[in-house]
């Protein structure tokens, strides 16, 4: 049985919290990491699960949007999906459907009870993730996105686990590597980095989850390339 962990959005139920403050960090980090070239288009991924990828993500999608930006979350995780789960969806209409061209972008993007957020889930499971992400689907989607969204965040499979990252992250401005201190390893973060980093990805930032004690054992930092 498939069992998703609804990890609450911080940022959402207690945006004074010093977590939330963390986010709101890391978001303005992002802002500025090169001021040349703004992130519209940012994945959010990391070497392994349950490194906090996905609640990270979560709460960073809330944060921008309380800068009164448009803001996308769209569930690229197509093996595991969580987003409408995180955000009380529903999952009949999403991504895979966009692609597969039985709806539109704004059919499958929803409302959240966050004002200027919507979030795209993932829809149904496919046989067939890594290429649907890989088609001139995606591309011209990613594209239409760029054109009714401030930022897009893109929640993607771990590195390591599979190819789904890697084909994500070229299409994308930027990418934001969760780590969690406590348990991955040194050398799988460094693979995933090198992983990225062999299809010339561009790593905008590494957000390091449980390295310290501060409300509670989440702290996310920001550390650019």
């Amino acid at each position: 049985m498939l069992q998703i962990d609804q990890r609450p959005i911080i940022t959402d139920l207690n945006p004074l919290s010093a977590i939330s403050e963390s986010y709101r960090t890391l978001r303005t980090n992002l802002q500025y990491a090169e001021a040349d070239r703004p992130l519209q288009l940012l994945m959010v991924t990391s070497a392994n699960p349950k490194e906090g990828k996905t609640t990270t993500i979560n709460n960073l999608a809330v944060a921008y949007a309380q800068t009164e930006k448009t803001v996308l979350l769209v569930d690229a995780d197509l093996r595991k999906p969580t987003a409408h789960v995180s955000f009380r969806l529903s999952n009949r209409c999403g991504l895979t459907d966009v692609l597969s061209g039985r709806a539109s972008a704004s059919e499958a993007a929803q409302t959240t009870h966050i004002d200027n957020l919507h979030v795209m889930p993932s829809g149904s499971i496919p046989p067939n993730p890594s290429e649907l992400l890989g088609s001139r689907r995606m591309d011209q989607l990613l594209e239409e996105l760029r054109g009714i969204y401030d930022i897009v965040l893109i929640d993607t499979p771990p590195v390591l686990a599979v190819s789904d990252a890697q084909i994500m992250s070229t299409r994308c401005d930027g990418v934001l590597l969760v780590v969690n201190a406590r348990s991955v390893k040194k050398q799988q973060a460094i693979k995933a980095r090198d992983a990225l980093q062999f299809v010339q990805a561009r790593i905008v930032g590494v957000a390091l989850n449980q390295t310290a004690v501060r409300e509670s054992s989440a702290y996310y930092t920001y550390v650019q390339e």
